[in-house]
């Protein structure tokens, strides 16, 4: 017990250790635009007779991604033998928030499940571990595109008929493909998070504006191929071709920002995270709202502009 008190005290001290780097004025931005974010998810999805089953899975497969994302692995197993219990318990108190507000709504089932479910991830290897050494499959996408061929090796090329499925099943309403999409939005900011070595640009042999040019047109084709059947089913749907259009030049204008802000903040991994998050964000809560046009136009125009100047410092 002792040895558990300690290792989740120090997990609470490396958390406040990332909350400082990120900075005060991203942090007081971002917990608010994230917490009404997921909070509106949770409640739509708790009081829905079948999207409340959604919330157990999503939770058990976020937290089981990050474990298996973990640079901390290796030396926990050689260090404590014990460690995928404390890994469980930690992973069970991250799933309590999602499983109180099943549980306020009465959804008692998914709140027991999520909890249930959680601390399975704490037994998953750690995800370089369990790629073969000795031959890895072709990939699909061109090896310039190295976000897509690491990020679908990570779990993409298993999440994307999943989310497919989903959206099948429930194609009948938008709501359907509609959160699909989002979804695998999210998957692509765990691609678009990392930043490359600076050898990587270096070796490119471009400009900064080619380079960027090269990056949003790899990046927003392959989106735009692989969400083309959540499209289709949008527009084959109640929204109709009109609504299906306006969300699709929605979702690719987001791929975008989110390329445009990893080398806007490149090559800070902690910003180029937090600040994509505060992205999708303040995207997913304001449409509708009149100032979201000029925020909008602000943002573009400040990123295109951060980012050529952040490449320029490194391409010359």
């Amino acid at each position: 017990m002792s040895s558990l008190r300690a290792y989740l005290t120090l997990r609470l001290r490396l958390l406040g250790r990332l909350l400082r780097e990120v900075g005060g004025l991203r942090l007081a931005l971002l917990g608010p635009v994230l917490a009404i974010v997921l909070g509106r998810g949770l409640l739509l999805a708790a009081s829905h007779p079948v999207g409340q089953w959604a919330v157990p899975p999503l939770v058990a497969l976020t937290l089981a991604s990050a474990h298996r994302q973990r640079a901390d692995l290796r030396f926990l197993a050689t260090s404590a033998p014990g460690f995928r219990r404390w890994l469980a318990v930690e992973y069970g108190l991250a799933a309590v928030p999602a499983a109180l507000v099943l549980a306020a709504f009465g959804d008692w089932g998914a709140a027991l499940l999520t909890l249930a479910l959680a601390p399975a991830g704490a037994v998953l290897p750690p995800a370089r571990e369990s790629r073969s050494t000795i031959r890895r499959a072709r990939s699909l996408f061109r090896s310039e595109a190295f976000e897509w061929v690491s990020g679908m090796r990570a779990g993409g090329l298993w999440a994307w008929p999943v989310l497919l499925a989903g959206a099948v099943w429930q194609h009948s309403s938008p709501l359907g493909p509609v959160v699909a999409l989002v979804l695998w939005l999210l998957v692509l900011l765990g691609c678009y998070g990392a930043p490359e070595p600076i050898t990587m640009l270096v070796l490119a042999g471009r400009t900064p504006r080619q380079f960027l040019r090269r990056r949003l047109l790899l990046g927003m084709g392959y989106a735009g191929l692989s969400a083309a059947p959540f499209f289709w089913l949008l527009a084959v749907g109640p929204a109709g071709g009109g609504g299906a259009a306006a969300v699709s030049v929605a979702w690719l204008g987001m791929v975008g920002l989110l390329i445009l802000t990893k080398y806007a903040f490149y090559p800070n991994a902690t910003h180029i995270r937090t600040t994509q998050a505060l992205v999708v964000g303040v995207a997913l809560l304001l449409p509708g709202n009149p100032v979201y046009p000029v925020l909008l136009l602000v943002a573009v125009g400040g990123l295109i502009w951060q980012s050529q100047r952040r490449l320029h410092k490194i391409l010359g």
